[in-house]
């Protein structure tokens, strides 16, 4: 089932391309002047340009069933907000590091 289009959002200067617009598509090296072309960042298909913040690492992670069970339950994100409750944890700890006990 296709979705319908919002009235609101449709804009009649820039039209959904058909099969047939992205059939007569060209790669930007075909069609660009090339002093255009210098100027525009060099990456590979797929690869993400430079970050504007820290970028976060890739780990592996055992964690008991029932807590990855209960993360993936509250869906998308839920990788995201593991990372928010750890970082919570983390940062928790260290402003009761100076405090008596």
């Amino acid at each position: 089932m296709r979705k319908r289009p919002n009235p609101g959002m449709i804009d009649d200067e820039n039209p959904e391309w058909t099969k047939e617009d992205f059939r007569r598509a060209r790669p930007a090296s075909e069609v660009l002047p090339p002093e255009l072309l210098a100027v525009l960042p060099k990456r590979k298909p797929g690869q993400r340009g430079p970050q504007r913040a820290p970028v976060k690492r890739k780990i592996s992670l055992r964690v008991d069933a029932e807590v990855l069970a209960h993360y993936k339950a509250t869906g998308p994100g839920w990788q995201s907000r593991v990372n928010e409750a750890l970082k919570k944890a983390v940062l928790g700890k260290s402003s009761r590091k100076g405090r008596a006990a």
